[in-house]
């Protein structure tokens, strides 16, 4: 636990040491309060739990983007400088690494989640919202951010540079997101199994309308526990090359 510790520090200071960290949390933060001003404010009277409703889908899209440009450089950078030789000569374990990194970059996801939270605050000044809506909002966003930046890992993980992770990571998100269309068109049971794996539809909507279902949670973590394990075994399988 201590080397992934040291690890996490490590990404960490590299985030914020740079100015990569700030551009992408700033440029985000700027695209989702323009969309929540333009769409979900808007022009035309709603309710204000509508408001926060919409805020919240738009948030959803902001934090699978956001995802890219924070998981690319984990293990991706690494290789392109070519100091993962002293990452793999390290006295630390795969599962060390990759959590470490994931835990870094999940660190970063969370503070940008967490710093929207001025947006849907302002819908207090001229309506009422429940408190549980807005926290199962955020949590919903937070297990999404967990699950789309295990993705990240893994596509920074099998990667030689950070274009080719933003690439590889991006179609496995878009995947996962677009699953529902695909599930519209196919027959049961197989209509349920991916209806089920898509990122979008089946269990954002709730979160988006403060519902907190089991089910979701345990399908954002299981997303983020199975990406992380499959980039711990490619990593210990190219140790052994």
């Amino acid at each position: 636990m201590r080397g992934m510790m040291l690890v996490a520090r490590r990404d960490l200071a590299a985030y914020f040491n740079s100015y990569w960290g700030y551009v992408v949390i700033a440029v985000i933060l700027l695209i989702d309060g323009l969309l929540f001003n333009a769409y979900a404010v808007g022009d035309q009277p709603k309710f204000s739990s509508k408001v926060i409703e919409d805020f919240f889908m738009l948030s959803f899209g902001c934090t699978v983007i956001a995802s890219l440009p924070v998981t690319m450089r984990l293990f991706a950078e690494e290789k392109q400088t070519g100091t993962m030789v002293l990452l793999d000569s390290a006295p630390l374990q795969p599962w060390q690494l990759v959590g470490g990194k994931y835990l870094s970059a999940l660190l970063v996801m969370a503070l940008l989640v967490l710093a929207t939270m001025f947006m849907p605050a302002l819908v207090f000044i001229n309506g009422k919202v429940s408190y549980g809506h807005i926290f199962a909002g955020y949590l919903g966003l937070l297990l999404l951010a967990a699950a789309t930046t295990g993705i990240g890992t893994l596509g920074s993980a099998i990667s030689r540079n950070q274009i080719v992770a933003f690439i590889i990571s991006g179609l496995l998100i878009l995947f996962f997101v677009l699953a529902w269309l695909l599930a519209k068109v196919a027959d049961p049971p197989l209509q349920d199994i991916i209806s089920y794996v898509s990122l979008f539809d089946r269990h954002v909507r709730g979160f988006m309308q403060g519902k907190v279902s089991t089910e979701s949670v345990v399908f954002y973590l299981s997303v983020a526990f199975a990406t992380l394990l499959m980039s711990s075994r490619f990593l210990a399988a190219r140790r052994w090359r």
